[in-house]
């Protein structure tokens, strides 16, 4: 049974010609076009299997996060359905679901609340999501002051022990130590064998190459090949390096 079932997505976004308030409104006056249409996904299709683990692969600018916002339920597509077959967690953006004026107690309560858990469960959920962020006295600090890596750690925390049929994780691990990110690597393998879904973007070929089964590269919005992971990664290495010479 597929987890994800993405079929014929087709994303477009408005671009401003010009950066600054004047050009904007010299424009506007003329009556002259202000912006230019982009596509951020043209005509992408894909399944994901329940359990497996599957990269989406692609250079900045390809349309990932776009991608991975469609899937989430933050934005919706111009064209083409999604359907997803179980509960999600999506990690997309360090902050992303972080208060930043909460400490991340409170964060943890209320995220844990938004994804459907009662006060019994998320007192029981509780002392395992501060014991692997690794927060220390922080864990009653707001947000606010928190690094970028304190924010990854907090948020994949949350993302991996609420219990979701699906985790989408996007570049949340180019930050934090080692140790921790080897930590979250062994979660994530963890997770698979219990049946979770992952999705995953990230820059580590490395890291994907030991979580996923298979993968998708996806350049200027279009899915150029869907395949096995140890393909799809040398594909996309001799890709990088002849654009690179």
């Amino acid at each position: 049974m597929n987890a994800i079932e993405v079929r014929h997505l087709t994303k477009h976004f408005r671009k401003p010609y010009d950066k600054t308030l004047k050009g904007y409104l010299t424009s506007f006056i003329k009556g002259e076009k202000r912006y230019q249409e982009f596509t951020a996904l043209d005509d992408v299709s894909f399944t994901v299997k329940q359990s497996e683990g599957f990269a989406i692969i692609g250079n900045n600018g390809a349309g990932k996060s776009t991608l991975f916002k469609i899937l989430s339920g933050i934005i919706f597509p111009d064209k083409g359905e999604v359907k997803i077959n179980g509960t999600i967690a999506p990690l997309i953006e360090l902050s992303a679901g972080l208060h930043r004026d909460l400490t991340g107690e409170e964060n943890i309560r209320l995220n844990c609340a938004i994804f459907g858990l009662n006060h019994k469960e998320i007192e029981k959920v509780l002392p395992s999501i501060i014991d692997f962020a690794e927060l220390g006295e922080f864990i009653n600090v707001p947000v606010k002051f928190y690094s970028s890596g304190m924010k990854a750690r907090l948020g994949f925390s949350i993302a991996v022990h609420i219990d979701a049929d699906i985790i989408l994780i996007d570049e949340v691990l180019a930050v934090g130590d080692k140790p921790f990110k080897k930590k979250c690597n062994d979660k994530m393998k963890e997770l698979k064998k219990q049946g979770k879904t992952l999705v995953i973007v990230s820059h580590s070929l490395k890291s994907l190459k030991r979580i996923c089964d298979r993968a998708l590269i996806l350049d200027k919005g279009k899915v150029i090949e869907i395949g096995d992971i140890d393909h799809i990664l040398k594909k996309y290495e001799q890709k990088t390096a002849s654009k690179s010479k």
